[in-house]
């Protein structure tokens, strides 16, 4: 059975000012069902743009990624969005929600473009992550932890094999990230999901089953 992600032969170079600036040279990942994985690396190393890559929001200049042995790059953009919005969840530093939207809005949101109704889904998944009693709040009138909880129920709605966190803690002070990270820890944990994770935070990158670090666009193993 295909792992559920895998990248060959990665590259992925800008052209800034008429100059080529490579960033990825040549990454090589398999990730195991159920797997936690923590990316980390310098500032500027690449460490979002492998994410990007991984989640099929940014093409590689060269290479591959495959999800559950399918091509995420071989087909159309169409079939890749469609992949991406049924097999994978992302949870970003900014959090994304919709201004005008509430909790529970903005958790039904990935279902509704997938053409789904999921309203019972994302009441259950916001009690998960202890919000039952904000379902009808604007992001605005909820604290930074609690936007970053709703942003984790929101991937998790289409229940997708893999999810992807960039920065997940990034706007959070230590011990709200702390609180944040258990829950999404102990979600993916009782999911049996695949988790890939972006941090700087050689403390919570420890807390994976692997720590993998971007150097010179490749990636180490440490």
């Amino acid at each position: 059975m295909a792992a559920p992600l895998s990248a060959q032969d990665v590259h992925r170079t800008y052209h800034l000012g008429g100059h080529d600036l490579p960033v990825l040279r040549g990454v090589n990942l398999e990730v195991q069902a159920g797997e936690k994985v923590f990316l980390c690396g310098q500032s500027g190393a690449g460490k979002t743009t492998l994410l990007y890559v991984l989640g099929g929001l940014e093409k590689p200049s060269q290479g591959d990624v495959q999800v559950h042995g399918k091509s995420l790059y071989h087909g159309a953009a169409k079939a890749r969005a469609e992949m991406r919005n049924r097999t994978m969840g992302f949870v970003f530093q900014h959090y994304f929600l919709l201004p005008e939207l509430t909790a529970l809005e903005n958790v039904c949101l990935p279902a509704m473009i997938g053409g789904r109704k999921a309203e019972a889904r994302a009441r259950e998944l916001l009690d998960r992550v202890g919000l039952s009693q904000r379902l009808g709040h604007l992001p605005t009138e909820l604290s930074g932890g609690e936007q970053q909880r709703v942003a984790i129920a929101r991937a998790l709605i289409n229940d997708p094999g893999i999810l992807y966190a960039d920065e997940p803690t990034g706007n959070l002070d230590a011990s709200t990230g702390a609180g944040v990270i258990d829950m999404l820890l102990k979600v993916v944990d009782e999911s049996k999901k695949t988790l890939v994770v972006v941090t700087h935070d050689q403390n919570l990158a420890r807390r994976g089953d692997r720590r993998l670090v971007l150097k010179q666009g490749v990636l180490v193993e440490e």
